[in-house]
């Protein structure tokens, strides 16, 4: 540790952080002032925190800094979850660092505004705001087709003259999308036409309908895509949903879909409404997550006395006599079990990982535990190609639109300004990675006809490669060659493939219809035991790193509750709602409340 880091974590330990400012009809981020010192929590009372992901991580800074004894337990060798980085063995050479792995690569939306609050309050050498100046902007998004046909370079620039504060009309906003659409498909125009309608339709809808007709009806229902050429089932059915929360278009929750992607993330992000600060669409690390994130953040963690436990399995949480009693662990290659304690227990595994800890007594003293069987995972895996020459493909991510297993990526290196890859990593042949994210499992590729789950690990890695050529070598250009890979990384928590039972243990939650009725909230019937995780009831209602650090800000309120603390609670700060819909909203209460449709719901 640096004494430039210690003095940063011993100014840090006062545990200061910023205020969010809920406006009416919305909330508003108040970046600015600086709180006073958090109360300390009740003398020796000791939490246990089960996972050591973004939402473990999370709730354990909170607790930390409002003076609790924290205890994280996690099943791997290193902190992360699915946004650590991984060296792949024995990749180093020459006094370099193993070439640099992941899960996936990491994406930090404009929109996100609970998570980059944490990420301000991380500290880092030399960066006045911490681990957040790490972030840097892509400038632009590549959605790629197959077969020769035009890519769409979608600049992640705001509007040019975006409408005033209080100005903002249904009228200019489609017309934006309808130029946009105009512009960069080759959409019928009546087709163009009846999407833009339909999202007047959601922007307009009162949160009653959300919850209740459209998180039960499908985007692909949502936006007759059946009725609709392919080209519209392609960009804005499938390309919306399978690519980017890796569920299906013709089971994904049109709540979900409509208030995440094309709301928050596209629409309100265009006009810089309800961003972290002045932040871009797309922002990515400008290091490896684990050098540029997690190790500062358990260094920071550590000085504030949070503890780690490592290589642990989670058996079962100990329920007894209204309360949770202790919880069961192991080394995770086996060895005895043993029973851990504390006063509050927080579950911050994912779900799949989780559900399996709670048994019959704990579940009876509280339904919702149970209704998290109902909660879906599904594969979103990467594969990181390290190449022999810089391949920067665009600066921002690519989406392959066409690709059978609905394939995104990004080139890296040319976001670590602070590296020089070939200098850094590996034996000093690789000068780029190109990092791929499979969203689509089951269905058949075009190298071998058969879904990734069916494919060896060198299948997979082959079909991918061909994917990714398919989208970008076209047009007359060549982006891709096979001289120039020299290797690949996929995470080792994919096992089996080409058997008769592939497992992927790093699995998403996904978001078919009605998923929303299942999460469960941070707090439960049981008095001393919480809830984290991107599976817990938020705002955000997506499976993502802010959903996942909102859910343990709602975890470490609930715990200050339960203890009566004075400390000051975590803000949250909830999806963008502009004010001027607000009128229209509640007119469709009303039109709700009697049975009507929406108004501009024409069919």
């Amino acid at each position: 540790m640096t004494t430039e880091h210690t003095r940063n974590a011993q100014e840090n330990a006062g545990h200061t952080r910023r205020r969010f400012l809920t406006a009416t009809g919305g909330a508003a981020l108040a970046l600015g002032a600086t709180g006073p010192a958090f109360a300390a929590a009740p003398a020796g009372k000791r939490v246990a925190v089960l996972g050591g992901g973004v939402a473990g991580l999370s709730v354990a800074q909170e607790l930390a800094e409002r003076g609790y004894a924290v205890t994280v337990y996690e099943y791997y060798d290193a902190l992360g979850g699915k946004a650590r980085s991984m060296p792949v063995p024995g990749t180093a050479a020459g006094g370099r660092a193993d070439l640099p792995g992941e899960h996936g690569f990491r994406f930090f939306p404009g929109f996100y505004r609970n998570l980059p609050d944490t990420l301000r309050r991380i500290p880092f050498p030399g960066n006045a705001n911490g681990v957040h100046d790490n972030l840097v902007s892509g400038t632009e998004a590549l959605f790629a087709r197959a077969g020769g046909r035009p890519d769409l370079h979608f600049p992640l620039r705001r509007a040019t003259t975006p409408p005033a504060p209080g100005t903002l009309t249904l009228s200019w906003i489609r017309d934006q999308l309808l130029s946009v659409l105009d512009l960069g498909t080759r959409l019928p125009a009546h087709e163009a036409a009846y999407f833009v309608d339909r999202i007047l339709v959601h922007l307009t809808s009162c949160d009653a309908r959300r919850e209740d007709e459209w998180e039960k009806t499908s985007w692909w229902d949502f936006l007759r895509a059946e009725e609709m050429s392919e080209e519209y089932r392609s960009l804005l059915a499938i390309g919306q949903t399978r690519n980017l929360v890796a569920t299906r278009a013709e089971v994904a929750s049109t709540r979900t879909v409509g208030r995440v992607i094309i709301e928050a993330l596209l629409l309100w992000g265009l006009l810089g409404r309800g961003q972290d600060g002045d932040a871009d669409i797309d922002r990515v690390l400008n290091a490896p997550t684990t050098e540029a994130w997690i190790d500062p953040w358990e260094r920071h963690l550590r000085s504030l006395g949070v503890e780690f436990v490592l290589g642990t399995r989670v058996r079962e949480v100990l329920y007894a006599g209204g309360r949770v009693t202790g919880v069961q662990v192991s080394a995770r290659d086996g060895g005895q079990d043993r029973t851990v304690t504390a006063d509050h227990y927080v579950s911050a595994l994912p779900v799949e990982h989780a559900r399996v800890t709670w048994g019959p007594a704990l579940r009876a003293a509280d339904p919702q535990l149970a209704r998290c069987d109902a909660l879906r995972t599904d594969w979103m895996t990467g594969v990181m190609f390290y190449l022999r020459t810089p391949t920067p493909v665009v600066h921002g991510h690519v989406n392959c639109l066409d690709s059978p297993w609905a394939v995104t990526a990004v080139g890296q290196a040319q976001f670590w300004a602070g590296r020089d890859f070939s200098r850094d990593y590996g034996d000093g042949s690789a000068r780029d990675c190109l990092s791929a994210i499979i969203s689509e499992w089951d269905k058949p590729g075009i190298l071998y006809g058969k879904p990734a789950r069916e494919c060896t690990r060198e299948e997979v890695v082959a079909e991918l490669w061909a994917q990714l050529k398919d989208a970008l070598n076209d047009s007359g250009k060549t982006t891709l060659t096979d001289a120039d890979r020299l290797g690949w990384f996929m995470d080792p928590a994919v096992t089996g493939l080409g058997g008769p039972d592939p497992q992927n243990r790093e699995q998403l939650m996904i978001h078919p219809t009605g998923t929303f009725y299942n999460r469960p909230t941070a707090h439960t019937r049981v008095p001393n035991f919480f809830l984290s995780g991107d599976f817990v009831r938020t705002d955000i209602d997506l499976a993502s790193m802010e959903g996942a650090n909102e859910a343990a800000r709602a975890a470490a309120n609930a715990v200050l509750d339960a203890d009566n603390s004075g400390a000051e609670r975590c803000a949250i700060a909830g999806l963008y709602r502009p004010p001027e819909l607000e009128p229209l909203k509640r007119v469709d209460e009303l039109r709700y409340r009697l049975g009507l449709p929406n108004t501009f719901d024409l069919g």
